[in-house]
């Protein structure tokens, strides 16, 4: 079976915390991997989901990378069209510049179900469409066939 490979991450505090945004995003992603699993299944395609936990000094030099989603080695961002903002948060982030998701008008702190959800479909669309072989392709005439000398 294949897989999809979604990668998670986001701050986590030696207490074990996050922030508000970045549990909204883990509740979200709670509720998409079984509607993937059912919806890729007959497809072949089993999605994986893998948490990274960036430690609050990782954090503290590079916020935007919490709460971040790859799915099939791209960006979030790049499946949607979308990109990357950032604003004030909370609690465990210490009031830090934390990434937002923006599509089109609208700015998301949390990633919600249904973009999470858009994007690995996306993703996995693409991984069922081969690259056509120009020498297979229909409508090619392969050297030496059909009377070619």
């Amino acid at each position: 079976m294949k897989t999809l490979n979604i990668l998670w991450q986001r701050l986590v505090t030696p207490e074990g915390e996050t922030c508000e945004r970045c549990g909204g995003t883990q509740a979200a992603i709670a509720q998409v991997i079984p509607k993937l699993q059912e919806a890729l299944r007959p497809l072949g395609i089993e999605p994986v989901l893998e948490a990274r936990e960036i430690a609050l000094d990782a954090f503290k030099g590079m916020p935007s990378e919490s709460n971040r989603i790859w799915i099939a080695g791209r960006s979030i961002e790049d499946w949607l069209d979308a990109s990357v903002g950032k604003s004030t948060c909370c609690s465990a982030c210490g009031g830090a510049e934390c990434r937002t998701l923006e599509v089109g008008a609208e700015t998301f702190e949390a990633i919600p179900e249904a973009l999470i959800l858009k994007a690995a479909l996306l993703a996995a669309s693409a991984s069922l469409s081969p690259a056509i072989d120009a020498a297979t392709a229909p409508g090619v005439r392969k050297p030496g066939c059909c009377g070619d000398a």
